[in-house]
């Protein structure tokens, strides 16, 4: 793997105890970077898997946690002021589409008001480049498979969309402000290991397992572009070191509505094969060696037929061969 990175760069990575920040603070780490923690360990799912991921992050001398909410601006520019990072990883937000219908306000929160104060904070601190995480989401009611970096975003189906959406706007504004070389990631449905207990992998196999039935929406004719997140941690380690550039020539007409005239870009981050439902249950009934029960429903409000990443931009040589001058 070509690292992009100078030796022991010191970055920030917030949500550094769910499941995506875990994996790449661990992966920072085991490659001799000083990564700076921050996560407010909510209770959206059981902290305790937090704190065991936390456990293991912190036998590494070049790691330090801060306990902290995004939206508190003062908690967020102390750890700046603190540890001064060089690069900042926004992973923090409050995940889940469905949940989004029940607490808007927990979305707003983390997902707008949290970011506004990392973007301040990056602004203040003179970090050098912001790599933050969007969503396949964003996609909303698109049709066009596989979902491109070049197509409409405009649509929505669900507030989280909403507020992803609303990140990659206010990133890109503070990118032409103020000069902060900002990069956003649209994962598409990442899985692994210490993975977030309320994803389907993890719910329906303790359901089959004990006998519960599963809910299987719109009669199992979805499909997800589901990404392992070995894959993620590769990609999010080359982009951090990948600062984007402005293009001075940008026209609206003519260039990639993924680049800008500010130092700004968005990828897409998936595996760029998406599997149906129906498929995905049996490959765990196999697992298992158990038939789940099955309730069959109708589509949930918020939720999208198919997440498909077209990974155009990602494939380039210069995402795995590009330093940062």
């Amino acid at each position: 793997m070509t690292d992009t990175l100078p030796i022991q760069s010191k970055i920030l990575i917030t949500g550094a105890a769910g499941f995506i920040g875990f994996h790449l603070a661990k992966f920072m780490l085991e490659r001799g970077h000083f990564v700076i923690g921050l996560d407010n360990l909510n209770s959206y799912y059981d902290p305790r898997l937090k704190e065991d991921r936390l456990d293991m992050l912190r036998a590494y001398d070049n790691f330090v946690f801060y306990r902290a909410d995004l939206k508190e601006k003062p908690a967020v520019d102390e750890v700046f002021a603190a540890c001064k990072p060089e690069y900042a990883v926004n992973l923090a937000a409050q995940a889940g589409v469905r949940y989004s219908l029940e607490n808007p306000y927990a979305y707003v929160d983390s997902n707008l008001v949290g970011f506004v104060n990392v973007l301040e904070a990056c602004r203040s601190y003179l970090v050098k480049h912001l790599l933050f995480a969007s969503s396949s989401s964003v996609y909303g009611g698109n049709k066009t498979v596989p979902f491109s970096t070049e197509h409409n975003t405009d649509h929505p189906v669900s507030l989280y969309a909403a507020t992803k959406k609303a990140n990659e706007l206010m990133a890109h504004t503070y990118a032409h402000l103020y000069g902060i070389p900002s990069t956003g990631v649209r994962l598409f449905t990442v899985y692994g290991p210490w993975g977030r207990p309320d994803m389907a992998y993890f719910s329906f196999t303790r359901d089959i397992l004990a006998g519960v039935p599963i809910k299987v929406f719109n009669h199992g004719s979805m499909s997800r572009d589901f990404t392992y997140i070995d894959d993620v941690l590769k990609a999010l380690y080359r982009l951090i070191g990948l600062v984007p550039k402005p293009n001075p020539d940008w026209d609206e007409k003519a260039s990639p509505i993924s680049e800008s005239f500010a130092p700004y870009k968005i990828y897409n981050l998936g595996n760029n094969s998406p599997v149906k439902l129906s498929r995905f249950i049996a490959v765990l009934e196999n697992c298992l060696g158990k038939k789940a029960q099955k309730i069959y429903l109708d589509m949930q409000p918020g939720d999208v037929i198919m997440t498909y990443a077209d990974v155009t931009d990602l494939e380039k040589p210069s995402v795995s061969s590009q330093r940062r001058q």
